[in-house]
């Protein structure tokens, strides 16, 4: 199976650029549009950041912007929340987040929690893709929970014909940079534990904005970059510089050599150019604003 893992495509309720200058609408219109000649691509996974504002447009426009260029290829569509998601907005319009090539729920198996949290479970060509909700409403930094966590177990404790792929937006791998550590996924551990000795094959995630690979118990963990823009890490330690570049990945299941991983990025005249820049201190207040100890 080849995946295409899209990530923070941030999309807005109306079309036009954001407070940033960059049209979140353009920039995915623009990636998809660079892969229409990439074959076999059999799901479409979108690991959160859906829309900017968590309005049901945004998901309505995201929605089908991604199914226009699933449908063809008969692919299904697998969503995620992120940190600027809404759960009800997002439950309104992609109900589970897993749509099938038709348009209609995938699911077959959902979290029951009283937050109304997005996690659930489909196969698609043999393969089980279960995403995990790792929204804290208000905050920037994920965490999964205990319940996501048991339900996680039950679902794996079958292994699935090909085995799974976890979706989650916030990783559990980061370098060693501060902003990474105290916006990241904080009970990484506890995933560690749930996935390890089962049929995982590999983990997806987005928001960081940037590619990065690592292994959480032993299992391959692939952060894509984002659509709306990409984090520059060439920048003084401590700040953070953001620039144009949509990217995605082109994630191969059925290879001798996989998981392989082939980051592919649009053709923008602009790629490259800077969209912010956060001095130390003003990084710093983020972290203290958005992070765990908030």
């Amino acid at each position: 199976m080849r995946i295409l893992h899209l990530s923070d495509i941030h999309i807005g309720p109306v079309e036009g650029p954001n407070s940033r200058g960059i049209d979140a609408r353009e920039s995915l219109r623009r990636m998809l549009a660079g892969l229409d000649s990439v074959p076999d691509v059999g799901a479409v996974v979108v690991s959160g950041d859906v829309a900017d504002d968590g309005s049901p447009e945004a998901y309505t426009a995201a929605r089908d912007m991604v199914r226009e260029f699933a449908a063809p290829r008969r692919a299904p569509v697998v969503f995620c929340t992120g940190n600027h998601d809404e759960r009800g907005a997002f439950a309104k319009v992609l109900g589970s987040g897993h749509l099938g090539a038709d348009g209609g729920d995938l699911a077959t198996a959902v979290v029951d929690s009283p937050e109304g949290e997005r996690a659930a479970v489909s196969v698609i060509g043999g393969h089980r893709f279960v995403t995990l909700d790792s929204l804290v409403p208000g905050k920037v930094y994920g965490r999964i929970g205990p319940r996501q966590l048991d339900w996680l177990r039950e679902v794996l404790a079958e292994p699935a014909p090909h085995g799974t792929v976890v979706v989650l937006h916030h990783p559990p791998v980061t370098l060693e940079v501060e902003v990474q550590q105290a916006l990241g996924l904080q009970d990484g551990a506890a995933l560690a534990d749930a996935v390890r000795g089962t049929d995982v094959r590999l983990v997806l995630c987005g928001h960081f904005h940037l590619q990065l690979f690592g292994h959480l118990a032993s299992v391959p963990v692939w952060v894509t970059p984002g659509v709306l823009s990409r984090i520059d890490l060439t920048g003084p330690q401590g700040t953070e510089r953001a620039v144009r570049g949509a990217s995605a990945t082109l994630v191969d299941l059925g290879s001798p050599y996989a998981p392989l991983f082939h980051v592919l990025h649009a053709r923008d005249p602009r790629a490259g150019e800077t969209v912010y820049e956060l001095d130390r201190d003003q990084l710093r207040s983020v972290i203290e604003r958005l992070g765990p100890g908030s």
